[in-house]
């Protein structure tokens, strides 16, 4: 407040992707968008934000100036539209014209000195800094709930990764033992087939399906986005990035499996890395 003029800034966000900044300024305070968003660009990198900012005379002064020359071309415009197609237009609503962006402005905007006017951007400008200030604690206390809940979405990926690699432990022998009674079939129904060939196709299965790598590189991923929580700081799009990798070991062990209970475990763990990804996209 200056004397003049009161008012109050609202500053919302919820997730996203990038930083996106939408706006809503009264008619006459336009010129602050530019600096606004800059502002918003220096304290945050990610999210949906909504500024609007709020003003009310407090003299006892006309309010409001009008541009009559802007409000008779628009009228002009709409009569002329009027008559020419009366069937997509209705009776003339001067109300409408009037909420057209510089028709109306706030008195006290257009007559007020250079320097009473810069003063009261330097306020106004103020005022956002404190509104973002506020957003922002309200960001951290919201994350730290968020970050609980992240390492616990870690925790389970690393619960399903521990069951899996045991049961890929065991993999290999258990395919070699069906392979082997499959060979001895075949040798059985066919004789003129080479034993040899038949063995090294046995062998090149057991590798293909072989997912212990596939889990030690899960484990690595869980490893490395535990200590990105841990440090604190900015690292949503690392998380994501993190998230895909995680997915797409996630999807090769379900390839690879030849065991029931190893595909169920990769489909499980592909549940929980869906819920720890979606929660990402709330991380700055």
């Amino acid at each position: 407040m200056d004397g003049q003029l009161s008012w109050a800034w609202e500053a919302r966000s919820v997730n996203g992707k990038g930083l996106d900044v939408r706006m809503r300024l009264p008619s006459g305070l336009d010129g602050l968008e530019g600096v606004a968003r800059k502002s918003v660009a220096a304290k945050l990198s990610r999210g949906n934000v909504t500024l609007a900012l709020h003003t009310t005379l407090t003299r006892d002064a006309e309010a409001y100036t009008v541009n009559e020359t802007l409000l008779e071309q628009l009228i002009d415009v709409a009569v002329r539209k009027t008559t020419q197609h009366p069937e997509h237009f209705g009776k003339l609503e001067i109300g409408g014209l009037l909420a057209v962006k510089g028709v109306v402005e706030i008195a006290d905007a257009s007559t007020a000195t250079d320097a009473e006017r810069s003063k009261r951007e330097k306020d106004l400008l103020a005022g956002l800094d404190e509104a973002l200030t506020l957003l922002i604690e309200a960001r951290k206390s919201e994350g730290a709930r968020l970050e609980a809940l992240l390492k616990d979405h870690l925790s389970q990926i690393s619960r399903t990764i521990d069951a899996a690699g045991k049961l890929a432990a065991l993999q290999p022998d258990a395919l070699k033992a069906r392979l082997r009674d499959q060979v001895a079939e075949l040798l059985e129904a066919s004789p003129q087939l080479p034993e040899e060939r038949l063995t090294q196709e046995a062998a090149v299965l057991a590798t293909k399906a072989d997912v212990r790598e596939e889990i030690d590189r899960l484990n690595a991923h869980v490893a490395q986005g535990q200590d990105l929580l841990s440090t604190g700081g900015p690292c949503g799009r690392k998380l994501e990035f993190l998230s895909q990798e995680l997915n797409r070991e996630a999807n090769t062990l379900c390839s690879k499996s030849t065991d029931v209970e190893l595909t169920r475990l990769g489909l499980e763990l592909k549940a929980v890395i869906d819920q720890f990804r979606e929660q990402i996209q709330n991380v700055e």
